[in-house]
């Protein structure tokens, strides 16, 4: 969303209202995007929010959004996720008379890891439902995500279909696998996001002990709950050489490790998108993941890599062993994935963002001009 922004803010003026998180200021500019953050309660991480905080952004941003004096001049909202900021966008765009595009991306309707999740309350589906309806425009950013929309809150209005892109990533020359703590000569697997259930990073303990390549290493980037356990697990299989945990890093390592790795694991439950896929094959990662997701629109097996059925460990390190093996099939996924991932940078992603809003707009000004007509008449 903040790649969206700036992208956004080349050619148009950009507010971004969210949440004020730790030691984040509560106003700056950042690539000609204003950024206003307010002010949450019981806010731990920079990176994750809970419940209290998302309950308490809602009428926070309401009072920011509307202070006497400073109220935003604004053509047009554009609300990203349903939950929970959905009925913060729906009001605003009520209160300034401009249309709604709401953006929906996956987690906030159909998060099979948690209880929370809004698939699983009446009360919330019939929210979400209302304001799928409400919205001038909803976009969903894979198949997977716009058929939730169908198949779980029965709202057959028209949707749009718009790809997350990503920023392209820089040229990193000179990093050596030692730099990084990594084995020059061995066989690196990566992954990268929030240590959750829904990830199943544990599954990859599976899978680097099962492939029984004593080169092959996994390095999984990232924090949350399941950190400890995963370092307990990988000592008591014996694999805490072979297991590399770095934690949260920054954008640079992050794209450091992907640029001296050799292959992209994921054993996430589900992905409304999955940015990160594309992350991997900007550096030419062949990727290893599951069949469901909003990455299926994207990833194919034998071409990007392997898609292989949900949970299917086996599966799962029979294409492991396939791209340690054959050093020829990873170049080819290589070159496949650089080629594939130019339609997916954030330049196309705003350019469609750009249309589906004119769109919007040409669309609001003509119902208010046949009302208006039909006032006159």
């Amino acid at each position: 969303m903040a790649a969206l922004a700036r992208e956004l803010a080349k050619r148009h003026e950009v507010t971004v209202l969210t949440s004020r998180a730790l030691g984040l200021p509560s106003e700056s500019l950042d690539g000609g995007v204003r950024v206003i953050r307010v002010p949450v309660l019981f806010r731990r991480q920079v990176a994750v929010a809970n419940v209290p905080s998302m309950l308490a952004y809602l009428p926070m941003a309401l009072l920011r959004a509307l202070r006497p004096g400073r109220r935003p001049k604004v053509d047009l909202i554009n609300t990203h996720f349903v939950v929970p900021t959905g009925p913060l966008g729906q009001l605003l765009s009520t209160v300034f008379r401009v249309p709604n595009v709401l953006s929906v991306h996956g987690g906030d309707l159909y998060d099979p890891s948690k209880r929370s999740s809004p698939h699983r309350h009446w009360w919330l589906r019939a929210a979400v439902k209302h304001l799928l309806l409400r919205a001038d425009m909803v976009v969903g950013q894979s198949r997977d995500t716009l058929s939730r929309i169908r198949d779980i809150y029965q709202v057959s209005r028209p949707t749009e279909l718009i790809p997350l892109g990503i920023e392209r990533p820089p040229n990193i020359a000179g990093m050596t696998r030692s730099q990084l703590g990594l084995p020059a000569d061995g066989f690196v697997m990566v992954t990268v996001g929030r240590l959750v259930a829904r990830k199943a990073v544990h599954q990859l303990l599976d899978v680097l002990q099962r492939c029984g390549r004593p080169q092959a290493h996994l390095v999984i980037i990232g924090e949350g709950p399941e950190s400890e356990s995963l370092r307990a697990e990988a000592a008591r299989r014996d694999l805490a050489e072979r297991v590399h945990l770095p934690g949260q890093v920054s954008e640079q390592r992050k794209f450091e490790l992907l640029s001296t790795s050799d292959v992209f694991v994921s054993t996430s439950q589900h992905e409304g998108f999955g940015l990160v896929f594309l992350e991997a094959m900007a550096f030419g990662l062949p990727v290893v993941c599951y069949d469901r997701g909003g990455q299926t629109d994207f990833l194919r097996s034998d071409e990007t890599g392997s898609v292989v059925p949900l949970n299917d460990v086996a599966a799962f390190t029979h294409a492991v062993i396939e791209l340690h093996d054959r050093l020829e099939l990873r170049r080819r996924l290589a070159d496949n994935n650089r080629r594939h991932v130019e339609s997916y940078f954030i330049d196309q992603c705003a350019r469609r963002y750009e249309a589906l809003f004119e769109r919007a707009l040409s669309h609001r000004a003509g119902r208010a001009w046949r009302r208006a007509t039909s006032l006159e008449r």
